[in-house]
């Protein structure tokens, strides 16, 4: 039986409003509305968003360096064999394409994990640790299962790359400005392959979703069984 899955979504009467789990374009802060129109991602990174083409180009000298550092970092990894049928140079690919897939999920699971809703301060000192393991499945959806989960120190992530760690910092301070708590950070990892994943996030005020502590279930489940319509539960206009 499969747990307990936020896999419906009743908007409450402040929909309008930012709900963390849709993307935010990296230059102007727009919010993505998935039903009208989803954003693009930055094809170099796979992590950066954009509304428009015309976003996206006014971001690149700002966006280069980071981006060109993260795509040279997955085109130059090397990983020990997984599987004799395995390709090592395509995992840093499907990793980077699990993670675009699964975003709103793994921002959700991050979330969920720090308690952000109930402690908005452990924004800044954890982070969160997702292990999968690899499936030699034909059907890209069904690649990954969920190993482990940790919490782990913030700088377990930030300390071994100073260009991920200043584009977490930018993000961090243009969320504050902006009224939220800060960027959630969150690293995939299979083998010796990671991707970091920030999520800019608002006061827990402003965000409707339920605490759930069956979280890790959820994520599992989702993965697992090759879904990709999450969407948070929000039962009342403040969860």
């Amino acid at each position: 039986m499969a747990p307990a899955a936020a896999n419906y979504y009743s908007a409450p009467p402040h929909a309008h409003q930012k709900q963390r789990g849709y993307r935010i374009c990296d230059t102007c802060g727009a919010v993505e509305n998935p039903a009208a129109q989803k954003f693009r991602l930055c094809g170099g990174c796979m992590t950066t968003q954009y509304c428009s083409p015309e976003c996206q180009k006014s971001h690149w000298p700002s966006h280069k360096t980071i981006c060109q550092h993260t795509a040279a970092q997955m085109s130059g990894a090397k990983q020990q064999a997984i599987g004799p049928a395995y390709p090592d140079e395509n995992l840093a690919k499907y990793l980077r394409k699990f993670t675009s897939t699964h975003s709103s999920l793994l921002g959700w699971a991050g979330f969920q994990a720090l308690q952000l809703k109930r402690l908005p301060a452990n924004i800044r000192q954890s982070a969160l640790l997702i292990e999968l393991s690899y499936n030699a499945h034909a059907e890209s959806l069904y690649r990954f299962s969920v190993a482990n989960t940790h919490i782990v120190s913030r700088t377990y992530v930030t300390s071994h790359d100073p260009l991920v760690a200043a584009d977490i910092s930018r993000r961090e301070e243009r969320c504050r400005r902006s009224g939220g708590i800060g960027t959630l950070v969150i690293l995939v990892q299979c083998g010796g392959i990671s991707q970091v994943m920030p999520v800019e996030v608002d006061p827990p005020s402003k965000i409707s979703w339920d605490s759930r502590e069956d979280w890790a279930e959820v994520l599992r489940h989702f993965v697992e069984s090759g879904r990709t319509d999450f969407k948070p539960i929000s039962t009342t206009a403040r969860g």
